[in-house]
């Protein structure tokens, strides 16, 4: 509705609450006519001496409170007020009109994504369990480059840690295992990861990252895969910034991937 079709609106009720009043008063004042004239008839048939004027006059004076009530009445009608349902305050000259409500299918200014810690202490994989490993392959992640990184390793976690993007918009799903040296990443492990890092977790590039060393099958079956594995000296070298993060690599076999395929 308009604005002008809403003050029309408005001025049509006020018109037909006037009226209503009018009616009202306009029936009272006929009741206490008519009452009066029957009473001074009456009198008059008994032979009473009724005095005409005082009762006439008794008979004015309580139409004319009855007008001077309805006359205030609307004007308390039409104050502004709150509803019963209402609860913010009543708005009235002066007041400052409430703020608008936002558009319908607006969505809040979403909160800057949280960057991991990336001191010294932030990298030091030996110093902690495995939760924290993950802690510190984010803080990896956010070291070289990427804007956006989460943990999200826990109970139901299908195999990802930790979810980054590089700065090229690549999507990195990382599988954190924290090993002693004698417990080796095995063929299982990676099978579980490369049935969700790509199909669920939509991976550009899956990494699986160890503090140990994978067997020969396991590193067979990521080839295969192309899942790319860091191992506790490879760890180590991409922590001293000795070689560059493992996304790169995978994302240069994209790259050479994608223009194979254009060029068949």
């Amino acid at each position: 509705m308009t604005a002008s079709g809403g003050r029309r609106r408005g001025g049509d009720e006020g018109a037909a609450s006037v009226g209503r009043d009018v009616v009202l008063a306009v029936g009272l004042v006929g009741i206490c006519l008519g009452g009066a004239a029957v009473f001074v008839r009456t009198a008059a048939g008994l032979g009473g001496g009724v005095p005409v004027m005082p009762v006439v006059t008794m008979v004015v004076l309580a139409a004319g409170v009855a007008l001077a009530r309805w006359s205030v009445a609307p004007a308390r009608r039409r104050s502004p007020a709150r509803g019963p349902g209402s609860r913010g305050p009543a708005v009235g000259p002066g007041t400052p009109p409430p703020a608008a409500p936002p558009a319908v299918g607006a969505q809040a200014e979403p909160e800057a994504a949280g960057i991991p810690e990336v001191g010294s202490d932030a990298l030091d994989h030996a110093a902690v369990d495995a939760d924290g490993f993950e802690h510190t392959v984010a803080a990896l992640c956010a070291r070289d480059g990427c804007p956006q990184v989460e943990v999200v390793g826990g109970a139901g976690d299908l195999g990802a840690d930790v979810i980054a993007t590089t700065a090229g918009g690549l999507r990195v799903v990382i599988q954190c295992k924290h090993y002693g040296e004698g417990n080796r990443v095995g063929s299982q492990d990676l099978q579980r990861f490369g049935g969700t890092c790509f199909a669920v977790h939509e991976a550009d590039v899956a990494v699986v990252v160890t503090t140990s060393a994978f067997t020969a099958p396991a590193a067979e079956y990521a080839d295969a895969c192309d899942i790319v594995c860091v191992d506790g000296d490879a760890l180590a070298a991409w922590t001293e910034s000795r070689t560059p993060p493992p996304w790169e690599a995978a994302a240069v076999r994209l790259e050479e991937r994608a223009q194979g395929v254009a060029g068949a």
